[in-house]
């Protein structure tokens, strides 16, 4: 068994670096999303959601930054092209939302998916006694369940 600079399996580091590879690659998107919603916001809730959803990208933004620290903390190298996110995302693009309700839709929608890739992850950092990756995916769970929590009760589901 070869383990790398940080003490860790080097074959169970290679697997969570391409899952965190996939997971940067859904976080782009969201990322991007959240973007498109924030210029295009429209109606009497503007001021409001246009405040939120720069505040969610801002986080989103950080978020990306630490994934692929990670990815290189493994040892790996982090997507970093547009063409690699499209190509592995499993996120849906928003293209032209501009209506509240389906913004904060897509922002729901969008968690739900990192959610079920940030779990997977979880399981499997812990299985390789990754502990950095490990808080890294429950902070980020923590988080999104709150939003999504917020969101839902916004949408008064």
């Amino acid at each position: 068994m070869t383990y790398n600079s940080i003490g860790l399996n080097t074959s169970k580091t290679k697997d969570l670096a391409n899952d965190l590879n996939y997971l940067l690659a859904n976080f782009q998107i969201y990322y991007q999303n959240l973007r498109g919603i924030h210029w295009n916001i429209k109606g009497k809730r503007f001021f409001d959601l246009h405040v939120k959803f720069e505040e969610l990208y801002t986080d989103a933004n950080v978020k990306v930054d630490e994934i692929a620290e990670r990815i290189l903390t493994l040892g790996e190298t982090p997507l970093h092209t547009f063409e690699d996110y499209s190509a592995k995302a499993q996120v849906k693009v928003g293209k032209n939302i501009s209506e509240d309700d389906k913004a904060v839709r897509l922002i729901v929608d969008s968690l739900t998916e990192l959610l079920k890739i940030e779990r997977s992850i979880l399981e499997k950092s812990d299985d390789a006694n990754d502990e950095g990756t490990n808080s890294m995916m429950s902070d980020f769970i923590t988080e999104q369940e709150k939003t999504i929590w917020m969101m839902t009760a916004w949408l008064d589901e």
